[in-house]
């Protein structure tokens, strides 16, 4: 259903408040022309009803020449602040930066955190923004089942459909997104609710399986078919299956470059408000399919780039693919069976 501009406003303003602004913080909206200008404004009223200082970084939209398709994660690394030190100033200068554009798996983006500005990504349509409008219970949700990843030494995966997965942890830290931005450095993405790590180098090892039904983002498809993935040494080894496996290793040949087939980062869904189904109401080019990242108890794995948490694969081919009906276990815990999250209790819905 339609979300009016004053409710937007007003779903804004509770988000900011988490994120910790106030009238002594300043508030950089960045946008260019595709942002959602509802988004951008609602986002500028809000932190000026904070009593903030607000402003707005405009740049040019980019296209790399072998991007394909209008999604925004279907190309990592080069973005329109890429080589414009002039526009990253001017982000790092806030204390909060709202990202209508998405800066996600760049460099510039990491440099902006490290000055201590917070930023807050808001790149859906203003309805799924509504549904999954970030509590304090997400985060203690979340944070509770991170303690455990940041625990872990290693993480096993089975399905019914037929993964067998293992890979050892700790090379890299836990990454907690909660929907809101409200400590010093924090990237944050409004709707949100899962956390993930990334599996140490040349570890990760067995069989994925994206049984009939699974997501396959960045292509918002819907699997109808099985695909089997070997992994060996941290890398996928083999596709195989019908048509849909055939198009995946199409898609993944075309980068030409062998870092695209690594395991990237992996973890689970926490938020109930998140759904499976949501993809199916709407158009590819709304927004990012969060619902399919985040909804609860999947088991979400992700191909290629790792430079944000200091890895070395720099790649602009990136997979999110999130399963259902996982069985995953931290140092032979099992946190989440069947696809329904059983520990930590904190982070069980009710």
């Amino acid at each position: 259903m339609p979300v009016s501009d004053c409710e937007l406003t007003q779903m804004f303003e509770h988000v900011l408040k988490l994120s910790k602004v106030d009238s002594t913080q300043s508030v950089a909206v960045l946008k260019s022309h595709y942002s959602d200008s509802r988004t951008v404004r609602a986002a500028m009223d809000a932190a000026q009803r904070l009593g903030a200082k607000v402003y707005a970084v405009e740049l040019p939209s980019f296209n790399h020449p072998m991007a394909m398709g209008n999604d925004m994660t279907a190309y990592c690394g080069d973005t329109a602040l890429t080589g414009n030190i002039a526009a990253q100033r001017a982000l790092e200068a806030a204390d909060l930066v709202v990202d209508t554009m998405m800066l996600l798996h760049s460099p510039e983006q990491e440099q902006i955190l490290k000055t201590g500005t917070r930023i807050l990504l808001a790149v859906e349509p203003p309805e799924v923004l509504a549904r999954m409008l970030p509590t304090l219970a997400d985060k203690e949700r979340v944070m509770a089942a991170e303690k455990l990843l940041k625990q872990a030494r290693s993480i096993h995966v089975k399905s019914r459909a037929g993964s067998d997965f293992k890979a050892l942890l700790g090379q890299y830290p836990a990454v907690a997104e909660y929907g809101f931005a409200d400590e010093p450095g924090r990237w944050d993405h409004w709707p949100s609710g899962f956390l993930f790590s990334w599996p140490n180098e040349e570890t990760a090892e067995g069989v994925l399986v994206i049984d009939v039904g699974d997501i396959l983002l960045p292509f918002k498809n819907y699997s109808r078919e099985k695909i089997t993935l070997e992994i060996e040494k941290g890398f996928i080894t083999s596709i195989h299956g019908g048509f849909e496996a055939e198009y995946l290793r199409d898609y993944m040949k075309y980068f030409n470059d062998p870092e695209v087939y690594g395991i990237s980062h992996i973890g689970w869904g926490l938020q109930p408000r998140a759904q499976w189904t949501a993809m199916g109401l709407h158009d590819k080019n709304d927004g990012m399919c969060m619902d399919a990242r985040a909804f609860y108890g999947n088991f979400l794995f992700s191909t290629g780039p790792n430079t944000e948490v200091g890895g070395t694969r720099k790649t602009p081919c990136h997979l999110d693919i999130p399963l259902r009906h996982c069985d995953i276990y931290l140092d032979d815990q099992a946190v989440v069976l069947g696809g329904d999250v059983v520990a930590p209790q904190a982070s069980i819905a009710r």
